[in-house]
């Protein structure tokens, strides 16, 4: 197998894993809560919810996980923060993948019309 082939079944698993994380609403509050940009400590992103902290805890690995989220330890709590990367990489994605559809559709446009 190709280093290309290679690279590509990673980025396709890791763009898999940002979808499944996403894939869940209390999961895309988090995010929402995280955007704002600063570090948020579980007791914050529970606030207003009514999981519990254990079950925010689950979601933040999820994030985790796919690297839309990192932790750092600040005394006794984990403070959570958004990495955006992945969401922006998963929108160049979706965009090369919507400009391949316009390119088809283009084409059997081309084709029923001729």
């Amino acid at each position: 197998m190709s280093l290309r082939t290679l690279k590509r079944r990673g980025r396709e698993r890791s763009e898999a894993l940002v979808f499944a994380a996403l894939g869940d609403q209390t999961r895309l509050l988090l995010v929402g809560k995280l955007s704002a940009g600063e570090p948020r400590s579980i007791a914050q992103l529970t606030r207003g919810s009514r999981l519990t902290r254990q079950a925010i805890t689950k979601h933040l690995r999820v994030l985790e996980g796919a690297g839309i989220v990192r932790s750092a330890r600040s005394g006794r709590e984990s403070r959570f923060a958004l990495d955006p990367r992945p969401i922006g990489e998963l929108r160049d994605y979706l965009a090369q993948v919507s400009a391949h559809w316009d390119q088809a559709l283009e084409r059997l446009k081309a084709y029923v019309e001729s």
